[in-house]
């Protein structure tokens, strides 16, 4: 299993080897996780909740590699720790959303 160190790593050495980096600047790799993002959602357009339950696991795993690449990508060009800023959203959101008032709900925190 390869650490976080090690795939940012690989990234760079991948993007650094085609000259790339040029490419990638903040706004580029926004957008490209966004793009990315619609590819994923494109395997689950048309179908209903069984069916989407039973997406090709490799064309999933395909797509989130690509929005989780770029998604590190981004991050390390402004030396954001991805884990430590997930920690952060979970601890903003657990105040947003209290279990005694989001158990079982979709609603936005403004509704709770």
């Amino acid at each position: 299993m390869a650490t976080y160190t090690e795939i940012i790593q690989a990234l760079i050495q991948f993007r650094d080897e085609r000259d790339w980096k040029q490419f990638h600047d903040s706004k580029n790799l926004a957008l490209a996780i966004s793009i990315e993002a619609a590819e994923l959602n494109e395997l689950y357009l048309w179908k209903e909740k069984p069916e989407s339950e039973n997406v090709n696991i490799d064309k999933i795993k395909e797509e989130l590699a690509d929005i989780l690449s770029y998604a590190f990508l981004l991050a390390e060009k402004h030396q954001l720790d991805p884990f430590e800023i997930v920690a952060d959203k979970i601890k903003k959101n657990a105040e947003k959303y209290p279990v005694d008032k989001a158990k079982g709900r979709s609603d936005k925190y403004t509704d709770l």
